[in-house]
């Protein structure tokens, strides 16, 4: 299984960056709106003041993973959106963006990172033959999702990659837990998860997929606090999508990466 490593999270992004005065004026801006959390469509971005310049980089992530594991609720976790209740299967191809600011180490200009999510239900995707090349069309990454309370969807991870992506495309390859949160009933163990990094040589990352509290007027989600669960999984990708792009780019060399461990562990 091909796949480039990503270094330790935190040696190319500064992941603390959104918590400095100049990092909240970017949340402002791009993130939240009076402690609500910021939704744009496809054609639409932030509108930043000419004094908070900023680089956009645009990546497409095809989000994948067996019927259940909660891809739907994934993305709607990193978009601070509601996580639904009941589950229902995803009808053809549903489309989310993301806009995330961080400062690379190396840079003193932050960068927008726009995360669009290609989300389809396991069910298309084998009804339909032209789902599967149109989500990894361009493809800048592939998120596959277990969940830890059916081991089946995790020992199926491998084979889940084969079936997706060939040994020459090019996109990041991502393995996200879900439903951390029903840890009494988990079926995927840690020494699962190390075994699996050791042999995979990918990362692990891990979210919790329930909502968080509300504001004052119990309608809304408290956008401060759905932003600092997010907040691990999209530094994450950051780092990982700009790790590729600087390999691509011929300014790190492939070796340079580090351990899978850390980049877990900020999961936790």
């Amino acid at each position: 299984m091909s796949g480039i490593q990503v270094p330790n999270l935190g040696s190319l992004i500064a992941p603390d960056w959104l918590q400095s005065p100049e990092g909240r004026d970017y949340v402002t801006y791009c993130i939240l709106r009076k402690k609500k959390r910021r939704t744009f469509g496809l054609i639409e971005r932030p509108v930043l003041p000419p004094q908070f310049p900023a680089d956009v980089a645009s990546y497409k992530i095809f989000v994948t993973g067996k019927s259940g594991v909660g891809k739907t609720s994934l993305i709607a976790k990193l978009c601070g959106l509601e996580v639904p209740i009941v589950h229902h299967e995803t009808t053809g191809i549903q489309t989310s963006s993301v806009y995330w600011p961080v400062r690379p180490r190396d840079s003193e200009r932050p960068i927008i990172f726009a995360f669009h999510f290609w989300d389809c239900g396991e069910s298309a995707l084998k009804k339909f033959d032209h789902i599967l090349p149109a989500c990894k069309d361009n493809a800048d990454a592939v998120l596959f999702l277990f969940s830890f309370t059916d081991r089946s969807s995790f020992e199926d991870v491998p084979a889940l990659i084969s079936r997706t992506l060939s040994q020459e495309e090019n996109a990041a390859r991502v393995v996200i837990g879900t439903k951390l949160d029903q840890f009494m009933h988990t079926d995927v163990t840690e020494q699962d998860i190390r075994d699996f990094q050791q042999t995979w040589q990918l990362p692990i990352m891990r979210v919790r997929s329930v909502n968080g509290p509300r504001t004052g007027d119990g309608r809304s989600l408290d956008g401060r606090v759905e932003l600092a669960d997010a907040a691990p999984v999209l530094n994450g990708l950051a780092e990982v999508l700009w790790h590729r792009d600087q390999i691509t780019a011929g300014l790190i060399d492939i070796g340079q990466s580090g351990s899978q461990e850390e980049i877990c562990e900020q999961q936790s």
